[in-house]
């Protein structure tokens, strides 16, 4: 099933609508410059904002730092931009099967702070919310909270920079850390159906990451599948308020929505 087919009651409205947050695909990245911070949606390749990372691609904007929970493929997702050296920085809680990440960060040429999956979904999540910080047990005991782990290396492979170690105390005779929110220049996200006043729904697994990335974002660009008039969706199936959102583009129906690893299972 495709992202939006059958997932919410909405309107049947399927022309362009160019009012409100609605705009097109270049002036919708037009502002994010050299530099600037993105939260992506998505995981794995499952619901992520590849129209805006095209876009962001073909504008050529370098030394981004990039906060998603993963980078994509090698020739998909934020692999496009990774492969263009146009990120400088990854944060993110899996690496995968991605060999060019992998290489970039072993060779010096990409930072990369791995945060554990929960935790980086709760650093998004008390990002948007207007949280600076929370305790967790998540890492106690750790290079996580020591401050261990490698986040740039040199070109002899030899570590050049680690983590920052974190606060630890003793809340209700458990041991936890410190972990600071996530907020973002941009937020980067992909719906199923989005309303013109920005008011966001998602399919399944794309609400993994893709809401969490909209908040954290102090600017949010979200493409969607559908794009409707406002009070068409129903209240009680809008998964993401409009509040988060600033920008609004229709995802063109030509790009292909990629399996990462297909496998099969025998019925014996």
């Amino acid at each position: 099933m495709s992202e939006g087919t059958g997932a919410v009651p909405v309107s049947e409205a399927t022309g362009d609508v160019p009012v409100g947050k609605v705009t097109d695909l270049a002036a919708a990245v037009a502002g994010i410059p050299d530099g600037a911070s993105l939260a992506v949606g998505g995981f794995g390749l499952c619901g992520i904002p590849m129209d805006l990372i095209g876009a962001l691609s073909a504008r050529g904007v370098r030394r981004l730092h990039v906060v998603s929970n993963n980078c994509g493929v090698e020739d998909w997702g934020l692999g496009v931009l990774l492969k263009a050296g146009q990120i400088a920085r990854m944060t993110s809680s899996y690496m995968g099967e991605h060999g060019e990440f992998q290489r970039r960060y072993l060779s010096g040429e990409l930072e990369v702070e791995l945060v554990p999956q929960g935790t980086l979904a709760e650093r998004l999540r008390a990002g948007g919310a207007g949280i600076p910080a929370f305790y967790t047990p998540v890492g106690v005991g750790t290079d996580v909270a020591s401050g261990g782990m490698p986040v740039r290396y040199g070109l002899g492979g030899e570590v050049v920079e680690r983590g920052e170690p974190r606060e630890t105390r003793v809340l209700g005779g458990v041991e936890v850390v410190l972990e600071h929110a996530i907020a973002t220049d941009f937020g980067l996200v992909h719906a199923a159906v989005a309303d013109t006043d920005g008011n966001l729904v998602f399919h399944s697994t794309a609400r993994n990451f893709n809401p969490l990335c909209a908040m954290a974002g102090r600017e949010t660009i979200a493409e969607a599948e559908r794009v409707v008039e406002a009070g068409s969706l129903d209240p009680d199936h809008i998964h993401l308020p409009g509040i988060f959102v600033q920008r609004v583009v229709r995802a063109a129906s030509s790009t292909p929505k990629r399996v990462e690893r297909r496998a099969a299972v025998s019925a014996g």
